[in-house]
């Protein structure tokens, strides 16, 4: 196997490494909308976010891509900033387990996708790590939906744990759980 920058593994078929997110971001929603199963208006709103988000100096992106250029998932994040809306709405439930402190000094998963026929092949697992890998910040943050799910499972066994449970987003139809884990991620044996 073949490396990218930060020693990561290059999955057989699919580059990952950096992409310029805004100028690809339909291409990234309708892969968001596949894995999560948004609705065009949800894709619509999500759109501004995403764009707005990329606006902070420290965000950074990496994409998985095929040899054609297709892009079949991505990660994105930035370093968590108290007075981001996200972590306005987390707060009071990680200050309720005594786990506020993560919102200090960490980078914040905010959404990593992988369509379903390119999933179970790394993919996410080199998006996430290769993505840490590069920030200066001593802990990652995510929230995901609470439920028993691969996209849970992954996270578990990258190193996160639940630090708030059953966290409710104003308009989302399911319940959320807050991770963190400290950087680097745990890699496989």
């Amino acid at each position: 196997m073949a490396a990218v920058p930060g020693g990561a593994p290059r999955i057989p078929s699919v580059r990952i490494g950096p992409i310029d997110l805004a100028a690809r971001v339909d291409e990234a929603l309708a892969v968001q909308a596949v894995a999560f199963g948004l609705s065009p208006e949800e894709v619509e709103v999500r759109r501004h976010i995403v764009l707005r988000h990329l606006d902070h100096p420290h965000a950074r992106a990496l994409g998985a891509t095929t040899p054609g250029d297709r892009l079949v998932g991505f990660v994105y994040g930035m370093p968590n900033e108290r007075g981001q809306w996200w972590s306005t709405v987390v707060e009071p439930y990680l200050r309720a387990t005594g786990s506020a402190h993560w919102l200090d000094d960490s980078f914040v998963i905010t959404e990593l996708h992988v369509l379903p026929e390119f999933q179970n092949l790394g993919i996410g697992r080199t998006l996430i790590t290769t993505v840490t890998d590069a920030v200066e910040q001593p802990r990652s943050i995510l929230s995901a939906i609470d439920a028993e799910s691969p996209a849970r499972g992954l996270y578990r066994s990258l190193g996160y744990q639940d630090l708030a449970r059953q966290v409710l987003f104003p308009s989302a139809p399911k319940p959320y759980a807050v991770m963190g884990a400290p950087l680097p991620l745990r890699r496989a044996h």
